[in-house]
């Protein structure tokens, strides 16, 4: 088991999102991507610190593993 100190500071999720919305994600619970598909755009769009870039990032990763925010349709 990894130490805190040697995990990946973004988890799974992938680079470029912004810090703010990385602790914003981490706040509610969130620790993966796929968790992610279970939630709707607009309910992660409410998080402090989750702006357009983050989630416009977030949905292309989704989509490139064929998964999508919760309510779309892929």
């Amino acid at each position: 088991m990894p130490k805190p100190a040697d995990k990946d500071p973004n988890g799974d999720f992938p680079a470029g999102i912004p810090k703010p919305a990385l602790r914003a994600l981490e706040n509610a619970g969130y620790e993966n991507l796929d968790q992610l598909a279970k939630v709707t755009k607009k309910d992660l769009a409410k998080l402090h610190g989750m702006g357009p870039k983050a989630i416009r990032i977030l949905h292309e990763a989704l989509s490139s593993k064929g998964k999508s925010f919760a309510g779309e349709d892929g």
